[in-house]
């Protein structure tokens, strides 16, 4: 097999969580020219990557229709003879539909899914009989006869990883306090608690995005602590992944950099609040802890993707969490 394709046109932690695919293929074709769509923005993610060919890209906040039938018109010039689409939207079900290739896989939630020449269940795991959802990604190809399983991976490089040296200097913790959804979000109060529970003796990093800048500002303004950083907005994601793979443990929600603390196999305490880690977005870490409530809740959990605002309006699931099963996941 010479070329193929793999699409995840969604966010980060998609991508991110799609990337076994990456390795599975290179796995039993080494020889093949592997590329990858995703969503202009996300392209960070997969620079210096060993088994990338192309990283291809789609802009879908500027002229999003037209730059899609851009997209399909490229990829079909490309000729792949195995188009892997991990994306469950109309969209990409478009491109990989349409896409020329030989063998098409993909989810049958996609609604082109009928014009794949293979297509799986996307099945959201419970409680009872949890599933990975690189399990899901990886049984687009269980087609090809292999079943070794394989884990995300990201490749920051030498200027990535010098770029973080400097705030290596002592034993440091990681905390990602913002999560796009709110009742994915460990509560500020919450955070603050943490914060101040902290031994003395490690550094605290507080990473996101540029837009969370403000948030971290503000819990550094609030707590008692004098070794605490703001480095929201000022690193790539990659350079995020190279600071979170040293670090003592590296906090997170429910969000993008659970995926990337996964995907450097780095420390990491995950807070899962009104979500549930048997949905199959639960860490994948050597050392990985998972904090949620003790309390059983009929309301929880109350969606996938979780709401803007508890649907309940009490946020119990968040603020039951004791803070000591956080404490506790830090090494001594």
């Amino acid at each position: 097999m010479e070329r193929i394709l793999i699409i995840q046109t969604a966010f980060i932690g998609d991508v991110i969580l799609a990337t076994p695919l990456i390795e599975k293929l290179h796995y039993l074709y080494p020889a093949s020219k592997i590329d990858f769509l995703l969503r202009k923005g996300n392209e960070g993610l997969l620079e210096n990557h060993p088994y990338i060919n192309e990283i291809i890209t789609w802009n879908k906040k500027e002229n999003k229709t037209g730059n899609l039938f851009k997209t399909r018109k490229y990829i079909k010039s490309k000729k792949y003879e195995l188009v892997v689409n991990a994306h469950r939207f109309a969209s990409s079900g478009f491109i990989t539909a349409f896409s020329g290739a030989k063998t098409t896989t993909g989810f049958s939630k996609n609604p082109f899914s009928f014009l794949f020449s293979h297509k799986r269940k996307h099945i959201i795991g419970k409680a009872d009989k949890p599933i990975h959802e690189i399990d899901r990604n990886l049984s687009l190809i269980d087609f090809l006869g292999n079943d070794k399983r394989f884990f995300p991976k990201l490749y920051p490089s030498e200027i990535d990883l010098a770029k973080t040296e400097k705030y290596k200097t002592q034993q440091y913790i990681c905390i990602a306090p913002a999560s796009v959804w709110a009742t994915k979000q460990f509560p500020y109060e919450k955070w603050i608690e943490l914060i101040n529970a902290i031994d003395n003796k490690f550094k605290i990093i507080l990473i996101g995005a540029e837009s969370d800048e403000a948030l971290c500002n503000d819990l550094i303004a609030d707590t008692r602590k004098d070794k605490i950083l703001n480095l929201a907005g000022e690193l790539t994601l990659l350079q995020t992944a190279a600071l979170m793979k040293d670090a003592v443990m590296n906090f997170v929600n429910d969000s993008a950099p659970l995926h990337i603390a996964s995907a450097m196999n780095a420390a990491v305490t995950a807070i899962f609040c009104s979500t549930v880690p048997s949905f199959g977005f639960g860490p994948l870490s050597e050392k990985s802890f998972i904090a949620e409530t003790d309390k059983v809740m009929e309301c929880r959990p109350c969606g996938l993707h979780g709401f803007k605002t508890c649907p309940e309006h009490h946020f119990e699931c968040a603020y039951s969490i004791e803070i000591n099963k956080l404490v506790t996941s830090i090494p001594h």
